[in-house]
């Protein structure tokens, strides 16, 4: 995993915005890679003068768009039985790809935005979407947000690295540990948004049942 992290990590150092988009695209596909290692090292980039942070944001973007629309459209053409068969050599064993699916069911689009903010069912949410036949448009909407939202949040850690530890960028094992510990309050916030969104679907529900009652 070291090996694979300190090649990733060459990506965003010397590929730039193309390197940044292929690594996103294949970290919300197949590919577990943790964006974690992406967009903060090319954030520390454009803090530095490097690269610029909007353009970060927009090639990270970009990239979890493409690899959420390439994986709804394999599931979408290829069906259930064949990701079952072989979505294991990709580590997307079935009780992962079903816990995700519920997790589209119950919270609907809103469930694919914050889907692109939560570790696991991040890189999984678009195989369901596609296995269900999901609305396209919806699906494209709430994952381009939820990605912009989340590259958003990374790219601030990768500025606010810079300010702290400015010899950071050549120490992958550095990277790890701060990520590690400022990662909490990215959680926390997580939880929010998703109380919040809890809240308005329940209070959506009630407003049908006792619209429904009156009729």
């Amino acid at each position: 995993m070291h090996h694979l992290l300190e090649i990733w990590f060459g990506w965003v150092l010397h590929g730039g915005y193309w390197g940044i988009i292929a690594l996103m695209a294949m970290e919300s596909s197949i590919v577990p890679i943790p964006s974690e290692i992406v967009i903060p090292p090319a954030a520390f980039l454009a803090a530095r003068g490097d690269l610029n942070m909007a353009g970060v944001i927009l090639a990270g973007t970009i990239g979890s768009y493409l690899g959420a629309a390439i994986g709804y459209w394999i599931c979408l053409l290829i069906g259930r039985p064949l990701l079952y068969r072989f979505g294991i050599y990709f580590l997307i064993t079935n009780d992962k790809l079903e816990r995700a699916e519920v997790w589209l069911q119950r919270y609907e689009t809103g469930g694919v935005f914050f889907a692109r903010l939560l570790p696991v069912i991040r890189h999984l949410i678009s195989y369901p979407a596609g296995l269900v036949r999901m609305n396209f448009w919806k699906f494209s909407l709430a994952t381009i947000t939820g990605s912009a939202l989340w590259c958003s949040i990374l790219a601030w850690l990768g500025a606010k690295a810079y300010q702290v530890q400015p010899d950071l960028i050549s120490n992958v094992d550095g990277w790890v540990t701060f990520i590690k510990t400022r990662s909490q309050w990215i959680v926390l916030f997580v939880a929010v948004l998703a109380v919040l969104y809890l809240i308005v679907l329940r209070l959506t529900a009630t407003k049908r049942i006792a619209s429904s009652r009156s009729c």
